[in-house]
């Protein structure tokens, strides 16, 4: 009988050869730890690189390159998500190859010889002001316009609806809330009527703005059959880089002929009479005249840029008549090709001031820039005095803002703080001529990351009326002094500090 050898069949085949394939799974294995450093270091340089490169502001820079090396990974996925600008290059693609729409209603007054006759004493500061923000904005001033002044939802929201209704050709309406409360709807069914006649609709939300309700108003607009669109919806892949730059601007235009632009969103909460639970004080402006050329200029720009649905045509760019004696400009600001506009505009008006200047706004976070003009205003001799809300909706942005009050306190400079409801109100009034009105406020996410869109008017009697609105709030403000200010306990210093690090991005 055969004999059979019990050794096995490996054995019998001689010793086993190892595989590369397995021995490089084994290294890898064993020196992943070394692979994955190497990498999260190199993804570190590249983008503290970028952030050295790119940032204009050295302390977003320094601050971003801390986020990215202190949080291994997950900085460079923020800076990734929150401090890369897309934007500028994906608008500047698209606008490059339709253009910047100009309706030719903007040939009207030129800025260089601005007389209109209402300023005292020398008019060369004024005509060097309108100067400096036609080279900055490059649109004209625009003579023969009507600005009406609308005080909260209880003024404001009737006029708009009463114009919505009364629409014949077009409607447009930009806005960054538009709540899905029983003001958003009544706006909704007013648009549906009106495209129900016939006119033409176009809605523009942004789309962070959109999910401050639920479920959001865009979709009870699409099933009444209104054209919407969201502005940067951040579920698009090209778009989830611009997360952090939103789309501020409030406007709407009728007909082509009427404009309302200033700070209200469509809430509920901005109707006082109606006692609401988080209630809102605010200003808008209805306009009338070739101003309003400007405002629909910027919103074909933003729907084109949304949906590349270019609107032109009398439907949307009739002509347009004098309606009164205000001088005005629109100017568009975000950050892309028109970034720094509103920045440059107030330092421009800061220093051409010669008596007064007077700033209402929610959040006053300003940089080291704007803060030196008013400074050095105050110290001209120059009343300055900043009405602020006493108590403001976003906690954080308060702790900041307290932190450098004394930067400006010291010089000079007076601040107001007005008792709730809180103040959302957006004004600067320059020597009762000047007035700056629309959607910015004083901080970095306006001037810096925001789209916005502001008016500069020369108007003694608007400017006039808007003071009287602004010594109204005064009459209820307490002066907030630089000794309060240092008397704050450390733990509050020190929390209010901490905040102020993250200004740029508040």
């Amino acid at each position: 009988m055969p004999r059979w050898s019990s050794a096995p069949l490996g054995a019998a085949l001689g010793p086993a050869k190892p595989s590369l394939f397995v021995d490089a799974v084994e290294s890898i294995t064993r020196g992943w730890h070394y692979v994955a450093a190497a990498l999260t270091i190199f993804i570190a340089a590249v983008a503290s690189g970028h952030a050295v490169l790119n940032k204009r502001d050295s302390r977003a820079a320094v601050l971003w390159i801390g986020v990215i090396w202190l949080m291994p990974g997950v900085g460079a996925i923020l800076y990734l998500l929150l401090g890369v600008n897309r934007i500028y290059r994906k608008a500047s693609t698209l606008r490059g190859r339709i253009g910047r729409f100009d309706s030719g209603a903007t040939a009207g007054a030129d800025a260089a010889d601005l007389t209109c006759g209402c300023f005292s004493g020398d008019l060369s500061a004024y005509d060097s002001l309108a100067a400096l923000i036609g080279r900055v904005v490059a649109k004209p001033l625009l003579r023969g316009n009507r600005v009406e002044i609308l005080r909260d939802g209880d003024e404001a929201f009737p006029v708009m609806l009463k114009a919505i209704a009364e629409a014949r050709t077009s409607i447009s309406l930009a806005t960054y809330i538009f709540d899905n409360d029983a003001l958003g709807r009544r706006f909704a069914e007013a648009l549906h009527e009106a495209r129900a006649r016939g006119v033409e609709v176009r809605v523009l939300i942004d789309a962070a703005g959109a999910r401050y309700s639920f479920p959001s108003i865009f979709w009870r607009l699409r099933r009444l059959k209104v054209r919407a669109a969201k502005f940067m919806p951040t579920v698009i892949p090209s778009r989830i880089m611009a997360v952090n730059l939103r789309n501020h601007r409030k406007l709407m235009i009728v007909d082509g002929r009427i404009g309302f632009t200033g700070g209200m969103n469509l809430r509920q909460g901005n109707i006082l009479k109606e006692s609401p639970a988080h209630p809102v004080q605010d200003v808008h402006f209805r306009m009338e005249g070739p101003i309003v050329a400007h405002l629909q200029e910027t919103f074909v720009d933003d729907w084109c840029f949304s949906t590349l649905e270019t609107l032109r045509g009398e439907v949307w760019f009739p002509p347009l008549e004098s309606k009164g004696t205000v001088i005005a400009r629109g100017i568009a600001d975000g950050p892309d090709e028109d970034h720094d506009k509103l920045q440059w505009t107030i330092l421009g008006a800061l220093d051409c001031a010669r008596r007064s200047v007077r700033i209402v706004t929610p959040y006053f976070l300003p940089d080291q820039s704007m803060i030196s003009a008013l400074n050095l205003a105050a110290m001209r001799g120059i009343e300055v005095d900043i009405i602020l809300p006493a108590q403001s909706n976003l906690r954080v942005v308060q702790w900041a803002s307290t932190a450098l009050l004394w930067q400006v306190l010291e010089h000079g400079c007076r601040i107001w703080l007005t008792p709730p409801p809180f103040d959302h109100s957006k004004i600067m009034l320059v020597d009762g001529c000047w007035s700056f009105i629309g959607s910015s406020n004083w901080d970095a996410r306006s001037l810096r990351l925001n789209f916005e869109f502001n008016v500069e008017c020369y108007d003694c009697e608007l400017a006039a009326s808007l003071d009287r609105l602004v010594r109204d709030k005064l009459t209820v403000a307490r002066q907030l002094s630089l000794e309060e200010v240092d008397r704050r306990s450390l733990p509050v210093k020190l929390r209010d500090n901490g905040a102020r690090l993250f200004t740029p991005y508040l």
